[in-house]
């Protein structure tokens, strides 16, 4: 099969066109396509496919939608593709598992890095960016619309413009002028104002004896820049036209009569067992292949390899720097003395381009200033390693437009690239794949093959943190005759501390490493790093960071600002995270630097902000819940919790925080703390059909009330773990748990209790078959409610009856029961229960043939369930609405509904999608 996107989207199996059906279709399987192998959230597909304003039955689409594309790679199976595929749902998001070779727009990128690689021979660089070039159809994404596919076409269209302009200097590196002069004029023509096309072109025509056309050429181009733009050339184009007419071959530099030219050569030795870091060393190349090249400011965490990464790339790129390469270490985290000045590196620039000690000038805006006329005309790489700030670097940047410099530092260089044009690039973790192909080339691939998995452990316990791995490689590398089940086991019973990754060099030593960062922080700064080591984990939103400190959240954002700019955090999309090295790190400071009763009350703090804001958030999404005997602990002085306004937040907070609690649960808070957790989740995590984290938390809870003493809170563990093994059709256990939660409830005299666990020993029984049976148990939850005055349990307790009226086929009695059951849910404002009962009438009303009836009836149930985002509940209505609409006649809306049932089926990875999927397809 073969995905093209480069032009118009088109899927094509064993040579035939398949129908990808409409924009918005083409639009899901492009934003799955750009990403192949890899998961693409839900959220974001809906983004790409409908930008800002979706519409409200977006999710529902994109299913349907989803769904056609997994029979598109049915139907190429039949026309001959034995692997054509497979659209996956995984937990982070969707997945079209396809060998990234099979989508053009990937071939494409391939095809342009073996282009790149200077080890390569030109005559080989030029065939593959040809052969890239061939795939070009049009416009990437041409038929669809929307800022995603904006941008998509924006960015390939530069990456064409890039590769037109690597093919073309390969070319005339080869004398190939003729294919050059016969391929760039039509292509200036789709780029006009592309002025690295016509310095090809006017090269191309004068090495090829035609001048007089170059000049044409210039000329041509200058009136066009003046009319579009409003400029003249660029200093390269001008350079160009200027050496054509003094009769020097392009880019030829002059040298003064009897003065020979110094060609410094001052790179360290490349990194040995470089590995990965493609997109990167891509986007380095991109940056250099532009006229004028901008500045580039590497940054990242400390041991992250930001120096390696540098240093290789420059080695590779120093053919195209024959002015020679300068290299400076700033030292602005160095541990042995002060960071180097400005002036003193540029007085080591000036000795490298053997300029004689009595023509440096004393200051430094003189030295700049004859550093900078050295440059003019040289095309010269300058690689300013491990600054400081952006003040440390300025002086050093060169003038000249064919020079270029890289900055790589740990504190990001925002006022290098808002001064200076620099280009960032933020350096992240390898992929555990490029981390293992480190530790192999550090330690020989026969090694790693021989134990996969120890070297996968390997890898995890050391973050992927490239430093780590350099740390352990060398010990594996000089004791061969150790196994790597060996030092991965030595890396477990470390247990996340830092003893494993020590080395008599400090340079190499990851604590001194950190250390050095650590150094430079703010005491504010300073201290919130140390209280990070009591988050529970893995990620924190500014408001639990600001519980952490004792401070409100305007205060702590500079802080955090502070940490994220010196790479001793990470942020995204609005979250923190703390490497696992550096949480070792901050961990270590806290016990040496912070007293005990200090981290103690960091953690009460933090963990009361969770529970209060869940408490807050739950009661919005369960505003008739049933209280437990004693609510949060009294917040601690500093603490703020979240309030969210709605329904909407309330889902939000607990989709982002949800893990943070799970966290918590298993990192030894106390067990009131941690039956707090398990309570307040349980409704989320039912609603989203996370069943095996909510039987987690409900077995540390079950644990927690065990040793508290407390039966109360051992029958609510016990009922709810029954209704998690429920749902996951683990029966017995299922039973146990709620006859056991009964025999609690019936001991401490909870009548409502009770009569809950009746009712789900009713659902029980119906999975089981035995509706008589399960029929008596609603009817006793019924009459435990009423004792009770509970009325929104009434109203529950009554929908369950008419629903199992209906399943013994009395579908007029259910009709009439589940609308008293509704009156009541109505009148105490339970709108879940609504849903369930709504659901209930449209089974009934189907099978007395009321088909509207049964329509309206479940698509209000749908609705309701989405208000919950409830995604078990909401599928299991979708497929019923499915089958409401082929009893009606309605085959095609009945296929819509099931595809889109399959889909949240999906999301939730519950085994009832198969089935549904199947109806779908008939």
């Amino acid at each position: 099969m073969d995905v093209r996107l480069l032009g118009e989207v088109q899927l094509l199996a064993a040579g035939r066109q398949l129908d990808t059906g409409t924009p918005r279709q083409q639009a899901v399987l492009a934003a799955l396509a750009v990403e192949p192998g890899r998961p693409v959230p839900i959220a974001t597909l809906v983004d790409r496919v409908w930008g800002d304003d979706p519409p409200a039955e977006a999710r529902n689409v994109l299913y349907s939608h989803i769904s056609r594309i997994r029979g598109l790679l049915r139907t190429a199976v039949v026309f001959g593709d034995d692997d054509p595929g497979r659209l996956d749902r995984r937990h982070a998001g969707y997945v079209l598992d396809i060998d990234p070779e099979r989508v053009d727009l990937h071939r494409f990128g391939r095809l342009t890095d073996l282009g790149r690689d200077p080890d390569r021979p030109a005559a080989d660089r030029a065939a593959a960016l040809a052969q890239a070039l061939s795939l070009w159809r049009g416009a990437p994404l041409a038929a669809l619309t929307g800022d995603w596919a904006a941008g998509v076409r924006q960015t390939w269209q530069q990456r064409r413009l890039d590769t037109v302009v690597a093919w073309a200097r390969a070319e005339l590196w080869l004398g190939r002028t003729d294919a050059v002069i016969e391929a760039v004029p039509p292509l200036i023509a789709e780029y006009p104002l592309a002025e690295p096309l016509e310095a090809l072109l006017m090269e191309a025509l004068h090495l090829a004896g035609r001048d007089a056309e170059a000049m044409d050429r210039y000329a041509a181009v200058r009136t066009r820049l003046a009319e579009a733009l409003g400029a003249d050339p660029g200093p390269a184009l001008r350079a160009l036209h200027e050496a054509i007419l003094r009769g020097e071959a392009p880019g030829g530099a002059r040298t003064p009569p009897g003065r020979a030219v110094t060609v410094p050569a001052q790179l360290p030795p490349d990194v040995y067992g470089f590995a990965g870091r493609t997109a990167q060393l891509r986007e380095l190349d991109a940056v250099r292949a532009a006229t004028p090249a901008r500045p580039v400011a590497i940054d990242g965490m400390a041991g992250i390899g930001k120096t390696t990464l540098a240093v290789h790339w420059a080695h590779r790129a120093a053919r195209h720097f024959p002015g020679g390469q300068l290299y400076v270490n700033l030292r602005g985290f160095d541990a042995t003395g002060d960071p180097v000045t400005p002036a003193e590196a540029v007085r080591g620039f000036l000795d490298a381009l053997d300029v004689p000690p009595e023509r440096v000038p004393a200051g430094l805006a003189a030295r700049v200033g004859l550093f900078r006329s050295l440059l003019a005309g040289r095309r010269v790489l300058i690689l300013l390693d491990n600054a400081r700030d952006a003040e440390q670097v300025r002086p050093l940047l060169p003038g000249a437009p064919g020079c270029l410099a890289v900055v790589t530092s740990r504190n990001r260089l925002a006022g290098l690239v808002t001064t200076a044009g620099a280009h960032p690039l933020a350096l992240g973790l390898p992929p555990a794949g490029e981390a293992r192909d480190l530790l192999a080339y550090r330690i020989g691939g026969r090694r790693v093959a021989a134990e996969p998995g120890a070297a996968d452990e390997i890898v995890t316990r050391c973050g992927r943190l490239p430093l780590a791995l350099a740390v352990v490689a060398t010990r594996a590398a000089v004791a061969p005759e150790v196994p790597l089940a060996a030092l991965a086991g030595e890396l477990r019973e470390a247990q996340g501390g830092l003893a494993e990754f020590t080395d008599p060099d400090l340079e190499s030593n990851v604590r001194a490493v950190f250390s050095w960062s650590y150094r430079q922080l703010s005491p504010a700064a300073a201290q919130l790093f140390r209280r990070l080591a009591g988050h529970p984990g893995p990620d924190l939103g500014a408001p639990a960071a600001a519980a952490l400190a004792g401070a409100p959240v305007a205060a702590v954002r500079p802080v955090l600002d502070e940490l994220t700019r010196a790479h001793l955090l990470e942020r995204a999309a609005g979250r923190y995270t703390l490497h696992d090295l550096l949480r070792a790190y901050a961990t270590e400071l806290a016990g040496t630097l912070d007293p005990e009763p200090d981290r103690a009350a960091t953690r009460r703090r933090v963990l009361a902000y969770y529970l209060h804001s869940a408490y807050a958030a739950d009661l919005l999404l369960n505003p008739l819940r049933d209280e437990p005997a004693a609510g949060p602990p009294p917040l601690p002085a500093g603490t703020t919790p979240e309030r969210p306004a709605g329904q909407p937040e309330a889902l939000a907070w607990f989709g982002a925080e949800y893990h943070v609690m799970l966290a918590a649960l298993r990192g030894g808070a106390d067990d009131e703390t941690v039956w707090q957790l398990a309570w307040v989740l349980t409704r989320y995590l039912s609603y989203h059909g996370r069943w095996h984290d909510s039987i987690e938390a409900l077995s540390a809870a079950l644990d927690a009330a065990g040793r508290l003493g407390e039966p109360a809170k051992a029958a609510f563990a016990h009922r709810y773990l029954g209704c998690a093994y429920l749902r996951l059709r683990r029966l017995d256990e299922a039973d146990g748990h709620l006859t056991e939660a009964l025999r609690l409830y019936r001991e401490a005299g909870d009548i409502v209790g009770r009569a809950h666990t009746h009712r789900h020993q009713a659902w029980l029984l119906e999975v089981r078959g035995r509706y008589r049976e399960a029929l008596r148990h609603a009817e006793q939850a019924v009459e435990l409610f009423t004792a009770a005055g509970h009325r929104a349990g009434r109203g529950r307790g009554l929908n369950a009856i008419g629903w199992f009226h209906a399943m013994l086929g009395d579908y007029a009695e259910a009709v009439t029961v589940c609308r008293a059951a509704l009156r009541l849910q109505s009148a105490a404002g339970d709108r879940f229960g609504q849903a369930e009962t709504w659901d209930s009438l449209g089974y009934a009303s189907q099978r007395l043939g009321r088909h509207r009836e049964a329509i309206d009836a479940y698509r209000t149930a749908v609705a309701l369930y989405q208000e919950f985002d409830d995604r078990y509940n909401e599928a299991d209505s979708t497929a019923s609405l499915g089958d409401a609409y082929h009893a009606a006649g309605d085959v095609a809306a009945a296929r819509d509904a099931w595809r889109s049932a399959a889909g949240l089926f999906d999301l939730i990875d519950h085994p009832g999608a198969a089935a549904v999927r199947a109806r779908a397809d008939t």
